[in-house]
């Protein structure tokens, strides 16, 4: 985890999240059922449809195009997290997610 300017891709939403993925990554699709579960909001970003977000993404990882990459309004993000890490930075800004299987 790191941080960095906010996403220029945020889309308009109430969204406090940003999700940047792939439709076919099975990492993306357990991110965002965990997300979906709990009810928080994000916007997400197909990688594969936009390549000015690929770009960015490229620049917060230095290089590679790891998915899913989580980036929150604080300019903290996750890269490829496990469902505990997932929940242990969702408590730490305040959604804690305790109530999901892991």
């Amino acid at each position: 985890m790191t941080t960095h300017d906010p996403a220029p891709h945020r889309a308009e939403t109430e969204a406090e999240l940003v999700v940047y993925g792939t439709g076919w990554c099975p990492d993306v699709r357990r991110s965002r059922a965990l997300l979906d579960s709990a009810g928080i909001a994000y916007d997400y970003v197909d990688l594969d449809e936009d390549r000015a977000a690929t770009e960015f993404v490229r620049g917060l990882q230095q290089g590679p195009r790891r998915v899913p990459t989580l980036l929150w309004p604080d300019g903290t993000f996750l890269v490829e997290p496990t469902d505990d890490q997932l929940r242990a930075h969702l408590s730490r800004t305040g959604r804690p997610v305790t109530d999901l299987a892991g």
